[in-house]
């Protein structure tokens, strides 16, 4: 079954493709993606890849994590679930209450 990773700390000009060489590298790669900021498309330098299994991604979290790529050190570890999304401000079309 195919396991979710976390990376985080990648250098700002890191694109999906170059996040899936870099995990390719130690195990069969599902799908990558680098988050990236809606209003500017630059990269948030967090993203996160999918390995095909469990062992595979032990093994990217311990030859990874710590290691540095472009000058940054990156981090690698476990993806938590998502939570889900509550209201997150802007502007209340509820009316006034009090």
């Amino acid at each position: 079954m195919a396991k979710k990773l976390y990376v985080g700390g990648l250098p700002y000009e890191t694109d999906q493709q170059a996040l899936q060489d870099l995990f390719s590298q130690v195990g069969t790669v599902d799908s990558a993606a680098v988050i990236t900021d809606r209003m500017t498309g630059r990269s948030k330098g967090f993203g996160f890849v999918e390995m095909s299994t469990e062992e595979e991604a032990q093994n990217a979290i311990s030859k990874l994590n710590g290691k540095e790529v472009g000058g940054r050190t990156i981090t690698v570890n476990e993806a938590r679930p998502q939570e889900p999304r509550s209201d997150r401000g802007g502007f209340n079309r509820g009316g006034y209450q009090r």
